[in-house]
């Protein structure tokens, strides 16, 4: 996951190269979503709003939230994958989040949730429809996205259902943070431990493979096939365990990107990632 960062600046630099016209799409930016000291010790945050200039509130939702390791990336990086998903009839929220050290992992779940809580109660202003909001995520924004979708702790918080429709899975970190933290016996305080504290107990609760049941919404999975081992391993874990609830699921695996790869793919706007994407959310 540390060489994530290294395509920070090329995906920066690719967005230029590709870069497309911005006709058709309202933008929104810096929204904030959450004031300073909202739960007593969380910081402002802000989010992004793409919506096509059609939008006229049955238009579908999907919040993304960018990976980088729980302690780096933000949402302006996204601007292409927001856009280009605005231009598909989608309206794309993109948020910041708290990134470690300062913050913990239930700090960036709770925020999530409470993009997602402000997202509910305002998008229609944009286009975009409450009924049908998705959740999505790359890397450790996958392992967020997917975490809110099957705790409902973090939305019974701000005292509100949970009401994502469908989570959508790029290439997520962390699906199972306890069995990946006590097989690589870091040192207290280092590395991901920064994030998700040195208690096993924490790893337990902020691992979505333990909390799948039936009442969570759908899951779009999809895995590079040359993603980095921690990926692979614990999205084979989470996989076994959703077989349980849905026999079939929807799993895509791209046998020859690797990890960052698989959110740059969304650059070239024919990708048929998008097509599995508004497939997945057309009639849900």
């Amino acid at each position: 996951m540390q060489f994530y960062k290294r395509y920070l600046l090329f995906i920066i630099l690719s967005i230029a190269t590709f870069s497309c016209s911005f006709k058709g799409i309202n933008r929104s930016k810096e929204i904030t979503y959450m004031e300073n000291g909202f739960l007593e010790n969380l910081p402002e945050k802000h989010l992004n709003v793409f919506a096509p200039k059609k939008a006229d509130g049955t238009n579908p939702v999907l919040i993304f939230i960018h990976g980088g390791s729980w302690d780096s990336g933000n949402k302006d990086i996204y601007n292409f994958f927001g856009a280009r998903l605005a231009r598909k009839g989608i309206v794309p929220v993109v948020i910041d989040y708290p990134l470690s050290p300062d913050y913990q992992v239930h700090d960036m779940a709770k925020a999530s949730a409470q993009a997602v809580k402000w997202t509910n109660e305002n998008i229609q202003d944009y286009g975009g429809d409450s009924n049908r909001i998705f959740v999505s995520g790359h890397s450790a924004g996958g392992h967020l996205a997917s975490l809110i979708s099957v705790r409902d702790e973090y939305f019974d918080t701000l005292g509100v259902e949970n009401p994502i429709k469908g989570t959508i899975l790029i290439d997520a970190a962390g699906l199972d943070m306890y069995w990946f933290l006590k097989e690589m016996n870091y040192e207290p305080g280092t590395k991901y431990l920064q994030a998700f504290t040195d208690d096993p107990q924490v790893w337990k609760d902020t691992s979505p493979v333990y909390f799948l049941d039936e009442k969570d919404p759908p899951m779009l999975i999809m895995m590079g096939g040359k993603t980095l081992n921690s990926i692979e391993k614990t999205t084979e874990r989470l996989l076994k365990e959703y077989k349980r609830i849905e026999t079939e699921p929807k799993f895509y695996l791209q046998k020859n990107k690797k990890h960052a790869p698989m959110i740059i793919q969304f650059i070239y706007t024919p990708n048929k990632a998008y097509k599995w994407i508004e497939d997945f959310m057309e009639g849900k």
